[in-house]
Formats: structure tokens, sequence, C-alpha cells
């Protein structure tokens, strides 16, 4: 099965923001070593097609993911599609090794791990070059220049056009950014209904509640000034509020539930494009990731710029004291 590649109404930049961003990590069967099938290539195929027709443009990947077998899907997908390439962007991250050396996981930011990994990613792509690369977690051990250096090369060489990162804060950024000759253009990080954390750290300063949120404080507003899109995965709650609940679902959670539900009915669209929403709805102009493979769930997403646009202060704030089971301060 091969979707079609259909002309995107517009393409915005990486760094425009208020946009879906179809997340492959769910494409490419297991995540052990065993080969993917025919079946799984479909599955990305048709994953494919209902991100085109819900206007997503941007498709995001990672090296490790389900074992790099994500990739290799989706190029699959590309080979067989003449002009989807040049209708969409992709992002692939690396960074992160899993099952390497006696270890379950470590990090590695080093010069030539990137561009080890960039290159695999390149090849199980079936493309010359990805959007934006973006780096996945903090490696601790990683020195500034020597990331630039390998950035500015696989720019250099055009297999890179931008670069972004995941799970950093503003300061980490900043520190990164003193050593690239191009701007950081995203910064993806955990951002729902659900996972709060980027949120409650604005209104709890000076609060004792601030204690139990460990989020950096200043990411939001340092990335909003510099210009760098927020990506948010697991945008969609996990499934929380929208058909997959929890087995034993907190007062919360099943109040949450219910509201989504009433606001998607009474606004004529998806708990989807409410969840999806009421992301958007925020001034940092938040790029939701969607994670599903189900087609269905894809395509009901689409409505989520329109319900970002319609949701009014009430409706937002009522979504989020729903959710965190008590009032704001």
């Amino acid at each position: 099965m091969s979707p079609t590649a259909q002309e995107p109404s517009g393409t915005p930049s990486a760094s425009s923001g208020q946009e879906l961003i179809y997340g492959c990590m769910g494409l490419g069967g297991s995540w052990s070593a065993e080969p993917y099938s025919s079946a799984e290539v479909d599955e990305a195929a048709a994953a494919v097609e209902a991100a085109l027709g819900a206007g997503i443009t941007l498709f995001d990947h990672a090296d490790i993911y389900r074992s790099g077998k994500s990739e290799a899907v989706f190029g699959e997908v590309l080979a067989v599609t003449p002009g989807l390439r040049e209708k969409i962007r992709l992002q692939t991250k690396c960074g992160i090794r899993l099952g390497e050396q006696g270890l379950q996981t470590h990090y590695d930011l080093s010069r030539d791990g990137i561009l080890e990994r960039v290159n695999g990613s390149l090849k199980r792509l079936k493309t010359d070059y990805v959007d934006v690369l973006m780096l996945h977690r903090p490696d601790p051990l990683a020195d500034p220049a020597e990331v630039a250096s390998a950035v500015g090369q696989l720019m250099r060489e055009g297999k890179v056009r931008q670069v972004g990162v995941s799970n950093m804060s503003g300061p980490q950024i900043e520190a990164l950014q003193d050593h690239l000759d191009t701007p950081v253009v995203a910064n993806q990080l955990e951002m729902s209904l659900l996972k709060r954390a980027w949120l409650e750290s604005t209104v709890l300063v000076n609060h004792a509640e601030g204690l139990d949120h460990s989020f950096p404080h200043g990411t939001v507003e340092f990335c909003g000034r510099q210009g760098i899109t927020l990506q948010a995965y697991g945008a969609l709650a996990r499934g929380h509020y929208s058909g997959a609940p929890p087995e034993s679902p907190t007062p919360a959670e099943a109040a949450t539930a219910v509201l989504v539900a009433e606001m998607a009915t009474a606004m004529g669209t998806t708990v989807e494009a409410v969840l999806l929403g009421w992301l958007m709805r925020h001034p940092a102009r938040i790029a939701p990731v969607i994670g599903s493979a189900n087609p269905g769930r894809i395509r009901a997403c689409a409505g989520a710029a329109r319900v970002a646009a319609e949701m009014t202060r009430v409706q937002w704030y009522r979504l989020w004291v729903t959710a965190r089971g008590s009032n704001i301060p």
C-alpha cells in the first residue's frame, strides 16, 4: 500500500510552530532485532496517508525507534511514493544508545557518534538529508564545541538543514547555542493535559506545591524569546482521556475524560482535537506530536487548530483545573 503524495496547503518551516507533527515511534513493529515485514510497511503507508490527509507535513523519527525499524519502514514508503519526499519534512534524533557494550542505555553526543548515527538514519530513511536533526537527550560528557563541529559538517555536506534538541532546559540550549553557527529551531518536551509540569511551574513560583514539579523553570519562556518551537511529545496524554484510560483512573482523570468528551460534543469535534487544541491554545505556540499508528485516530486530530482558535479562556482553565484535581493557587 502506498500513500498518496498530497500537496500540503503550505509548508511552514520547522521553526514556525502551530502545526501538528506526526511521530513515527509506533511504526516498524517490535523493539527487537526481528526484521520488519510487509505488514509493517503497509501500516506505515496507511499512517503516512492519514497524516497527509490531516494536513501534516512534518514527520518525527529517532534512530532508536523500534531498533531503527521505524526509519526503515518509512524509507520503504518513501521509495515507492514518487514525489513524497519533496512534499514533506523529516526530522530525526540521535544521542541515545540502547543495549550496547553492556549498558541498557547511555547517551552519546560525541562528534563521531553523531556522524555515525545520522548517516545510519539517512540510509534507513532512503533520503539524502533530513530537514531537522534533533539531539535526543543531554549528554553530560558532550563537549558543545564537538557537537557543533559534527553539526557543522553535516550541514556543509547537505545532510542536515536545521538543528533542534529534545528534553533540554533553557540554560542547556543556551550553552549549546554559544558554539553553534546555526540557530536551534525546536525543543521537544513531554507536554500534555496529563503531563503538565511545564505549565504548573509557571504558576507555582514561591508556592509549596512547586516542589512537586521538577520542570526547569523558565524553559518555556526562553524558547519563546529565542523563537524555538516547543514540540510536545505525548500530546494525546497517552490515551488517558481519549479511549485508553488507566485501569484505575484517579478521580481527576475520570472527571477530565468526561469533560473532554463533553467539550468535543459541544464544539462539534473529536476528543483528540480538544486535547491538542488545549496545547495549541497556549501562547507558546506549541506544536503537538501525534504518536498513534491508527489512521482513524490520526485523522481525528485534524481539527485541533480550529479548537485552539475557538477555545475560550474559561474552557482552557476548566480543563486544566479538572486535570490537576484541585484549584490553582
